[in-house]
């Protein structure tokens, strides 16, 4: 893992939190977007731990170079606040998660874990909020629309329940199906709309309207 932050007591109070983990460890520790960069580039790091605001590069335009190098590593955004256009354009541009820098250890952990298993993480409330907010007359990708119609109904159907905030777990009870075959939805629609992650798919469904701020879905 590599830790991003432009203060050095954050930075080493998240990696002695992460390196005290035997399945994790700290591989690198910078100030800003530019050295990011350049230890993500030499030790392909399989998460970043990225502050937002920071002198010189900040974190977001990191993030986008950063989600485009061939090792494709997965980027935890941090924040001191949880409504943030920044963070909300980290997660558009890549990053599969977005914690409070106030967050406890355990959450923060189970973060970590959650995206290094190809999830995102969405189920905190402020996710939500957070998309809701910045998600509406957001410019939407070209192309989506003929993306949207090769989707099945039932891929369809997934991608509304991933945008409304539901683990592929609850995805199966409500459908009646099995983990795996929610597993196989969420890649093909995934495949089908070229997103990196559920992240994606959830602000995209936003951003189109599918779900709406408040939690109201369209049918």
């Amino acid at each position: 893992m590599l830790v991003v932050d432009d203060q050095a007591v954050v930075r080493a109070g998240f990696a002695a939190i992460v390196d005290a983990e035997p399945d994790l460890a700290v591989v690198g520790e910078a100030g800003d977007g530019s050295a990011a960069l350049r230890l993500a580039e030499q030790t392909a790091p399989d998460i970043v731990l990225m502050d937002i605001r920071m002198p010189g590069m900040d974190g977001l335009t990191a993030t986008r170079l950063i989600a485009d190098l061939v090792s494709r590593p997965r980027i935890l955004v941090l924040s001191t606040f949880d409504l943030d256009a920044y963070v909300y354009e980290a997660l558009r541009a890549g990053a599969s998660g977005f914690l409070l820098k106030d967050c406890r250890p355990d959450d923060l952990l189970a973060a970590i874990r959650v995206v290094a298993a190809g999830e995102g993480v969405l189920a905190p409330a402020v996710t939500r909020r957070l998309i809701g907010t910045f998600a509406q007359g957001a410019p939407v990708p070209p192309g989506v629309s003929g993306a949207l119609e090769r989707l099945t109904s039932r891929e369809h159907e997934v991608l509304l329940l991933i945008a409304s905030g539901l683990t592929n777990a609850e995805i199966g009870e409500r459908l009646g199906v099995t983990v795996g075959t929610v597993k196989s939805h969420v890649n093909a629609l995934l495949a089908k709309l070229e997103l990196r992650d559920r992240v994606q798919a959830t602000i995209l469904a936003y951003e189109i309207g599918l779900v709406r701020p408040r939690g109201t879905v369209d049918q």
